[in-house]
């Protein structure tokens, strides 16, 4: 990301594939204006960053970043769950986990690192040495335990590519999603196109080997629409659900239940 104003109202407007007028007319002001800003020869007020923030759909961290870079203090603080303030959300986080149970969920972090899990998550994840704090996309690149158990691993390959494309597009340049996007079109260059010229199915699990079961499931991703603390807008709450009935039964069987 470049370090000027101009420079990163540019590059935003660039990666949401808007043209000065577009981004002129959603802001209401002059595709001259715009021109202006990107090139320094107008300085923006604290209500235009924050307008133009709005109108590109900026994540909160970088709207911090425009605003600093225009030389104005930041609007969007990251607090650390244990701050009192922040308690409806994380009693909301564990409300959801443990409510999802006798299926596995999950909370990640902007880079994939495990914030939080339910007991169900912590029983697939424990033959891997998963555990909370760790980076979900360094067990997926290095974890020759979880790689080992994932028999569809191709599909998951490509299925993680296209996610974090998806959420590179939201947040902009990021190092570590970059890395492991290249990392995984590598990956899925060398599998080849798989079944790219058949009907793809409605819904593609993922197939956990843990023990002699094996686990089918897909996941939904849930985030927080009401904050504007950076960490908490960032987390994905990912929850896994049975793809079939002999995994459904199993996740039952685990949790004592018929």
């Amino acid at each position: 990301m470049q370090d000027g104003f101009g420079g990163q109202l540019k590059e935003w407007r660039q990666l949401r594939r808007m043209s000065q007028m577009e981004l002129a007319l959603s802001a209401g002001v002059s595709s001259r204006h715009i021109s202006f800003l990107e090139t320094g020869r107008s300085r923006p007020s604290r209500g235009m960053v924050l307008r133009l923030c709005d109108e590109l759909e900026m994540p909160r961290g970088a709207r911090n970043q425009l605003l600093t870079a225009a030389g104005m203090a930041g609007a969007f603080e990251s607090r650390a769950l244990s701050e009192a303030e922040m308690a409806p959300l994380q009693e909301a986080m564990g409300w959801m986990l443990a409510q999802h149970t006798p299926y596995p969920a999950i909370a990640l972090d902007r880079h994939w690192h495990l914030v939080e899990m339910n007991a169900p998550a912590q029983m697939m994840f424990q033959a891997a040495g998963i555990s909370v704090g760790d980076s979900m996309l360094d067990a997926f690149f290095d974890n020759a335990v979880l790689r080992g158990s994932i028999e569809n691993l191709a599909e998951v390959e490509r299925l993680s590519l296209a996610r974090l494309r998806t959420e590179l597009a939201h947040f902009g340049r990021d190092s570590v999603l970059e890395a492991a996007i290249s990392r995984l079109h590598d990956a899925v260059a060398l599998d080849g196109d798989g079944d790219a010229d058949g009907v793809r199915p409605a819904v593609i699990p993922a197939r956990y080997r843990v023990g002699d079961a094996v686990l089918s499931l897909f996941s939904t991703i849930s985030q927080f629409g009401a904050t504007d603390d950076i960490a908490m807008a960032e987390l994905r709450i990912e929850m896994f659900f049975p793809a079939d009935e002999a995994t459904r039964q199993v996740f039952f069987a685990m949790a004592g239940q018929g």
